[in-house]
């Protein structure tokens, strides 16, 4: 089982209609909200913890988690409104995002929405994105992970990463990075983009940035390189280095929301299913087992900007693509 927290909210997309006429379409969003859909398509147990509200928009949110397979008995419900998200899209540039969080439901999930118990098969905690830029999520979420990172007996979860760094919701990178640090010395694995190391890091090159990153505490470090695929590096418990690389798929691209949600949700679903998912296999992975980790979310990745919106494929539509 893997626990995805952090943001559930709606996705402004642009969208043309008939008549020409310019509008926008409200569609299921979120980073980890996206993670935990993918899971639940590709066939990993996974379940979502958040506060959702309980407007008409919230009630889409839970009920599409559900057709998808994912659990839903951790989602706290309220009366305060969803989050909005506008997405701009322009051919060849990642999307640039408008949010509206002021007094949502997502961004307000508070300590005293922490469940009593956690799941006996948890084997994995996915968290990240705009969730921690806003309180009281971040100290809530940020926390728990501590909390949970902190166990050293044999079914501690691994826990999993991805800033999706949005600089519009940052007005401090400096403490944003200090804290970014804080939880990535918490994390077994950290997915974090190109764009996002360069925010991150600006005055480092790629590979200075990664090191950086590893040389904080996690086990694997995986970044996405766009056109240029995945690469990820590794620590083993004695120290030594281990690495891959996976190129892309070539597809027909609609745009790329959800890409990276899928990446990191397809690398996670990939390991679960694998038997992987454990801080002691995580560390004893061969550079074969991570290359077709890598390369199974580069194709789950792929398939989802073939679509218009976050609709991550599920494991039928991964089987039929043939590359």
């Amino acid at each position: 089982m893997i626990l995805c927290c952090g943001e559930a909210l709606i996705d402004m997309v642009p969208y043309k209609t008939q008549d020409g006429i310019d509008t926008y379409r409200p569609l299921p969003g979120g980073s980890p909200y996206n993670s935990a859909i993918a899971m639940g398509r590709l066939g990993a147990p996974v379940s979502f913890m958040g506060r959702l509200s309980s407007d008409f928009f919230g009630t889409m949110l839970v009920e599409r988690l559900q057709k998808n397979n994912v659990r839903t008995d951790l989602i706290v419900r309220s009366q305060q409104n969803t989050t909005l998200a506008f997405v701009k899209i322009e051919a060849g540039k990642e999307p640039q995002y408008a949010f509206y969080t002021e007094g949502t439901a997502d961004r307000s999930f508070s300590p005293q929405d922490l469940p009593q118990k956690l799941p006996q098969d948890l084997h994995g905690i996915l968290f990240g994105s705009i969730s921690m830029t806003m309180e009281p999520v971040a100290s809530t979420i940020e926390q728990f992970v501590r909390t949970q990172s902190q166990r050293t007996d044999p079914n501690a979860p691994v826990i999993s990463l991805d800033p999706n760094v949005r600089p519009v919701m940052i007005h401090d990178h400096g403490a944003y990075v200090k804290r970014l640090e804080g939880w990535i010395s918490s994390a077994t694995i950290v997915k974090i983009s190109g764009a996002d190391m360069e925010y991150v890091y600006p005055s480092l090159s790629r590979e200075a940035a990664l090191e950086k990153v590893l040389s904080l505490g996690p086990t694997l470090v995986v970044t996405t390189l766009g056109a240029d695929g995945a690469l990820a590096i590794g620590r083993r418990k004695d120290g030594s280095r281990f690495s891959a690389t996976a190129p892309v798929v070539p597809v027909k691209v609609a745009d790329t929301i959800g890409a990276g949600d899928t990446f990191h949700a397809a690398l996670l679903s990939y390991f679960e299913l694998q038997g992987k998912l454990s801080r002691s296999a995580l560390a004893e992975l061969s550079e074969a087992e991570l290359k077709e980790a890598l390369f199974f979310a580069n194709k789950a990745a792929s398939l989802v900007c073939t679509k218009h919106g976050a609709e991550p494929p599920t494991m039928a539509e991964m089987d039929a693509l043939k590359v």
